[in-house]
């Protein structure tokens, strides 16, 4: 059983950046979940207090209707007076302006305008949340935020020691099984020279020093390498900035055990003085597997 839950209780406004902001604490570890009914919550605390492998939760909670109100008051009284749970609640609010002009952009229907006009149903909802937002021990209008400025918000706030920081996966992969389907950024090596067509490299892997050996002695190797990695090292800044926590660099060959591996190697542990980083070799035993099965 776990001594001491962090609870995150994300509400506000119906299109004030609830989404934006789950997606914030999703990032920093956080276990979420939207539109929990309140009802339910009491069970769900049993379950994670049961199975002591989860401390941190968001919860998003939306306004449906007057009597769904109430359940979240219930819930929050229940929640306050239960000593092993740290709360924090955040309210998302934004002017009645802004509001309006993002529900036009999305053609979306206000929650409680169903019938009505969006002004309508943003005035209903204000008046339910004024309780609410008044308990709040942190609100944050979004008026004038950008969806990024919003989760450096967030984090700024909630990051602890504990928050996983931003972290580079590194893959190596051969063509010929397909791309890696979440790779930022892709890379073909197929135009170095092959350690395949050497005839007692052939059985090894870009991990083996022979190989590695070979694969770094050309010109145009060392070359690549400089390029790319500088070219690496100036956009890693920039994916950080827009709020990724993480970013996938695929280094493709013909089969994903030579050529790609080395240099999958090489620059993930070039990138290891600045970020954590994860090598992955996703390919590189196809060969002998297949050779096993046959």
């Amino acid at each position: 059983m776990v001594d001491n839950l962090e609870l995150v209780i994300i509400t506000g406004m119906s299109g004030a950046g609830k989404t934006v902001a789950m997606q914030s604490f999703e990032d920093m570890g956080f276990f979420c979940i939207d539109n929990l009914p309140p009802r339910l919550i009491p069970k769900f605390w049993e379950l994670i207090k049961e199975s002591g492998k989860v401390t941190k939760i968001a919860l998003v909670i939306d306004l449906r209707s007057r009597a769904f109100f109430q359940e979240i008051q219930d819930m929050l009284v229940e929640i306050e007076n239960t000593k092993m749970i740290n709360t924090t609640i955040i309210f998302l609010d934004a002017s009645d302006e802004e509001l309006v002009s993002r529900y036009k952009e999305t053609r979306r229907t206000h929650p409680m305008a169903m019938d009505g006009l969006v002004t309508e149903g943003i005035r209903k909802e204000r008046g339910l949340l004024e309780e609410i937002k008044a308990d709040t021990q942190l609100v944050i209008d979004t008026t004038d935020m950008t969806p990024r400025q919003l989760r450096e918000k967030i984090m700024k706030e909630f990051r602890t020691k504990d928050t996983k920081p931003f972290r580079i996966e590194m893959v190596s992969f051969g063509f010929k099984y397909g791309l890696p389907i979440d790779a930022d950024v892709v890379m073909d090596v197929r135009f170095l020279p092959n350690p395949h067509y050497v005839d007692e490299l052939r059985p090894l892997t870009g991990q083996d020093k022979d190989v590695y050996d070979y694969v770094m002695s050309f010109p145009e190797t060392e070359d690549f390498y400089v390029k790319f990695k500088s070219l690496i090292d100036t956009i890693l800044p920039g994916y950080k900035k827009e709020g990724k926590t993480s970013v996938t660099i695929a280094i493709g060959c013909t089969g994903g055990q030579h050529r790609s591996v080395a240099l999958a190697e090489r620059i993930g542990h070039g990138l290891e003085i600045d970020y954590p980083v994860n090598i992955t070799h996703r390919d590189k035993d196809k060969r002998k597997e297949t050779v096993n099965r046959s």
